[in-house]
Parts: structure tokens; sequence; C-alpha cells
């Protein structure tokens, strides 16, 4: 994938931290753009539309909670965040933010670029529009999705869980299998993480569809589509 017209926005306080993320991802050919205050973050996203953001957790002006959410009443970028403490991870994925990556500070700028690469490569694979399951719909390259002609708005980890449930109707996935598919550079998720996003996944689908059950629990061994 050629990633010289990719723009990552790092949101980032701390001077030294920034700028060397930055200098990886210029050396792996990105566009960065780095910003340190919280309040600046929504416009300048309107505004240039990044195709990925880093994302720290703890900002002046605004913290990465309330823009996250923000974010996502009007975009689809994909978004890592960043925290400087591990149980704040648990506690993200508790609130099922649906982010698509969590990093901890100290964090390794090199494995960082990795899971970047690897989010917008997974963005782009596939083409076409798949004919969904019982009035499904899904566009893999532009990354939409719609029910009974409603669209549907998922985040990038969401979008690549209805697809994979798309693909296969009815065939039960475990958490295990969900997580490979989703995540493919090998890193450690935990079933809470999976069992997140199958709940934001699901309530989405039945705001468009209450009458269907969507996205059915099977006990003790996963999760199938089944609308």
């Amino acid at each position: 994938m050629n990633y010289q017209d990719k723009t990552i926005l790092i949101v980032e306080d701390e001077p030294a931290l920034a700028s060397v993320l930055c200098e990886y991802f210029i050396q792996s050919g990105f566009q960065t753009h780095i910003i340190d205050n919280g309040l600046e973050v929504i416009d300048w996203v309107k505004n240039y539309q990044p195709d990925l953001l880093i994302l720290d957790l703890m900002l002046p002006g605004r913290n990465g909670l309330d823009i996250y959410r923000e974010l996502r009443t009007f975009s689809q970028v994909p978004v890592v965040m960043a925290t400087a403490r591990i149980d704040e991870i648990d506690r993200l994925l508790g609130l099922e933010l649906g982010a698509d990556d969590y990093i901890c500070k100290p964090y390794s700028p090199r494995e960082v670029v990795i899971r970047v690469k690897n989010i917008l490569r997974r963005s782009k694979e596939g083409n076409g529009t798949l004919q969904g399951y019982a009035g499904l719909q899904i566009d893999e390259q532009k990354m939409m999705a719609s029910l009974n002609q409603q669209t549907i708005i998922l985040t990038p980890a969401e979008f690549r869980l209805l697809s994979v449930f798309n693909k296969h109707p009815e065939q039960v996935f475990s958490r295990e299998q969900l997580m490979t598919q989703i995540y493919s550079d090998g890193r450690i998720v935990t079933d809470r993480t999976i069992d997140s996003h199958i709940k934001n996944l699901r309530k989405k689908m039945q705001d468009v569809a209450p009458e269907s059950e969507c996205i059915k629990s099977i006990y003790g061994i996963g999760y199938k589509l089944t609308l």
C-alpha cells in the first residue's frame, strides 16, 4: 500500500513523544500533523479529513474521551487511543467506545506504525458491494453498511465484524476466530474486546431493525448472524 497520500493526525501534548512518533511515520511515507490541545481536534478533522488519529486520552483543553465521542457523530476515521495507564484500557473497553486500537505509554513508535499500517490495510481490503443477508448491504470499498435501506454508522472494527458475519450467515464464530478476522497482526486481544464490539454492533443493527435478533449469542461457543 502506498502511504504517501495518507495523513496521520497525532494528538499528543508531550512534544518529545509527538516528535518521535511523527518522525517514524514520515520515515514510513506518511504525512503527519501534530495537535497538542484537545480543543483544536474536531475542527481540524472536519477541515482536513485525516486517514487516522493517534488520540491521547489526557489532553489540555478537552480530553480524548469527549473528542472521540464527538468524532463518531460525524466521522468513521480510524482512531488509536493512547493512555499512560494500562488499567485505563480496561476502563475504555468497559465504556464500549469501539476504538480501533489502544496503546499504553511508553510505547514503541515502530510498533505503533505497524499497527496503523494494519488498520489502514484492513480498511481497504475488499471492493464492491456485497448484497447482504436479509436486507443487509455492505460496500467494503467505501466501508459503508445499510440494513433495510437505512445506513448504519459503524466503527472500522464493527464494520469488519459485520463483513465477516455477512459473508457467512448462520455460521457460528468463536471469539478467537473473530479476533483473528479483525486483528490480523497477532496482537493479544481479550474476549472482552470482542464482546464490546459485538454489543455495540448488535445495538446499532437493532436500532434499524428492532424486530430482529440480528447477532445471536451461542452459549459457550460465540456468535452468528441470524437476520
